[in-house]
């Protein structure tokens, strides 16, 4: 562990991770406008994958829960609520565990990036709209409500286990539960499809091994360096 950020360095993050949210949140609405069309058709493309794969339980995990409506009020607040918990864990490493932290913004920052590049060429309408049956238990929230595929929800949930893990792998069990409950939550309230997760998962990790060749190109000097 490294010793006490200066004050001026939080400042710094602080700035750094406001303006990136400010970005990726304009940046989130303007690829949503106009792909109603193309959400659609891409959702009903992803329906029929998951239907081969034998992966279509959405529609069934949607009627479980409003079959038990005591549970919807906690399943929202656990969806609407996890960005408290990404809070918590950048201020956590932050404190705490330096070095982790650095490899953890940058893999945040990389999975927002990337996230709004397949936003952009792959819109996706989320169950609650493309797959009839399902109850829109959310209701329409949020600046762009055509970008299922990945979930950030998940992926980012991913990330905190992820990052909590790599700092503390004696709280692997604890940190892991948090995705593995965000996983049921975004399927029971109609917000995502399985491939969705799938895909949160792949995001992941391409973005960790992105910034582990970017760490280890920077700490290697080029081949002829000469000090």
């Amino acid at each position: 562990m490294s010793g006490h950020p200066r004050p001026s360095h939080l400042v710094r993050e602080l700035v750094v991770l406001a303006v990136a949210f400010l970005l990726f949140s304009r940046l989130h609405a303007v690829v949503g406008e106009g792909v109603v069309s193309a959400a659609t058709a891409n959702a009903l493309t992803l329906q029929s994958w998951e239907r081969s794969l034998h992966l279509d339980v959405e529609l069934a995990a949607n009627q479980w829960l409003t079959g038990h409506p005591a549970l919807i009020q906690p399943a929202l607040y656990y969806y609407r609520g996890y960005y408290a918990v990404l809070a918590g864990v950048l201020i956590w490493l932050f404190l705490r565990h330096p070095d982790e932290y650095a490899k953890a913004r940058r893999t945040l920052l990389l999975m927002a990036a990337l996230a709004l590049v397949v936003f952009w060429f792959i819109p996706m309408s989320p169950p609650r709209f493309a797959l009839p049956g399902v109850v829109d238990i959310v209701g329409s929230r949020g600046a762009n409500l055509y970008s299922a595929f990945p979930s950030l929800h998940f992926g980012w949930s991913l990330w905190a286990a992820y990052a909590v893990w790599s700092a503390r792998p004696r709280l692997a069990s604890l940190a892991w539960a948090f995705p593995a409950g965000m996983a049921v939550v975004v399927i029971v309230t109609g917000n995502h499809y399985v491939l969705d997760l799938v895909g949160s998962a792949v995001l992941l990790a391409v973005t960790r091994w992105s910034g582990s060749r970017w760490s280890s190109g920077r700490r290697s000097p080029p081949s002829g360096w000469r000090r």
